[in-house]
């Protein structure tokens, strides 16, 4: 059993230039030494940080394989500098990019939770336009790839349009926290710029989704959608009958990381322990 790194302390990475300029921490796993296996890389999702139950468990797994594993937060998000209100999905997936550059991982894992779902398939195209590590597999967790034009813009109340029309944002209570949720209207704006749904994606690499059935944020109707987006891939959909959300019951835990081990497992010849 490896260290669990319960005081690991964040390295930050400065992203952008000028007034784009941000500070993002890094949360990196060293593998074992002498490990070829993929790195895990954790990509939270909105107003969600690297220190929720599902990344700290991911850590735990990459501990326990001796397998190096990467967290960020996001700009505006946890740790990191930078205004939400700023945030954008090209934002966002221009300082998961810029920290994959920088640890620099020969093959890895791509692990999205909701939004982090939609950036990691963004990652697996930019990935392949620009070079980089092999993506060598996918866990998607009630992904939720542009859900700014598909859920969110489509029933937008007359309300919440004025607000956006002459605030540029608009406030909705959270289920998750205290504070409202925040939708800006750069953050649609930009969302329209980064649809994956509008054509086949491509990640050349197993992706396993897991989805629960009671969902009130993303459908699961959601989730079969992407999979018809995904056919030259080695894709399974898991149906979590009573799931919510957030899948981080010791149950929907125990799912995500045998999802992961599974793909290690086929990506090397680790034997992976029950």
């Amino acid at each position: 059993m490896f260290d669990q790194m319960p005081n690991a302390q964040p390295q930050f990475l400065t992203v952008g230039e000028g007034e784009a300029v941000r500070d993002i921490a890094i949360i990196v796993r060293p593998a074992q030494a002498g490990s070829d296996a993929p790195a895990l890389i954790w990509l939270s999702g909105y107003r969600s940080d690297m220190s929720g139950t599902k990344a700290v468990e991911l850590d735990g797994l990459a501990a326990e394989l001796g397998l190096a594993c990467i967290r960020l937060d996001y700009s505006g998000h946890g740790l990191s500098g930078g205004s939400f209100h700023d945030g954008t999905i090209s934002r966002w997936l221009e300082e998961a990019l810029a920290v994959i550059r920088h640890v620099a991982p020969e093959r890895v894992i791509l692990v999205g939770s909701s939004m982090g779902g939609w950036i990691a398939l963004r990652l697996a195209q930019e990935l392949a336009r620009q070079g980089g590590p092999k993506l060598v597999g996918m866990v998607l967790i009630a992904p939720a790839p542009d859900f700014t034009s598909e859920l969110i813009e489509p029933n937008l109340k007359a309300k919440e349009r004025k607000s956006l029309a002459e605030r540029g944002y608009f406030e909705e209570r959270s289920q998750y926290s205290p504070e409202p949720n925040i939708y800006t209207r750069a953050l649609i704006e930009d969302g329209r710029q980064n649809r994956v749904l509008d054509g086949i994606i491509e990640t050349g690499c197993p992706v396993h989704i897991l989805q629960g059935m009671k969902d009130a944020d993303v459908p699961h109707a959601h989730a079969m959608k992407l999979v018809e987006h995904l056919p030259a891939d080695d894709v399974v959909l898991t149906f979590i009958r009573d799931g919510d959300h957030r899948l981080s019951r010791p149950s929907d835990i125990a799912l995500l990381l045998s999802a992961v081990k599974g793909i290690v497992r086929s990506s090397t010849n680790m034997q992976m322990p029950v």
